[in-house]
């Protein structure tokens, strides 16, 4: 099991069209796309940030080694 399937559970196709009529019914349609926008520019950062913080770990490692 990956970690996406133990945090979500199984979630099939009716409980997937029920949550977009859900985030339809409360924001509509033209506020949606911004906010997928907003969600994947803060996926985006925190990938970015934990790159980051994985590649100063390594680089500490390094050092250590020598």
């Amino acid at each position: 099991m990956n970690a996406l399937t133990i945090f979500l559970g199984v979630i099939g196709g009716p409980q997937i069209i029920l949550i977009i009529v859900a985030l339809l019914l409360l924001f509509g349609g033209k506020k949606i796309p911004e906010l997928m926008k907003g969600l994947g520019s803060g996926i985006k950062e925190f990938k970015n940030a934990a790159k980051d913080e994985d590649q100063k770990v390594s680089k500490k490692e390094d050092e250590t080694k020598e």
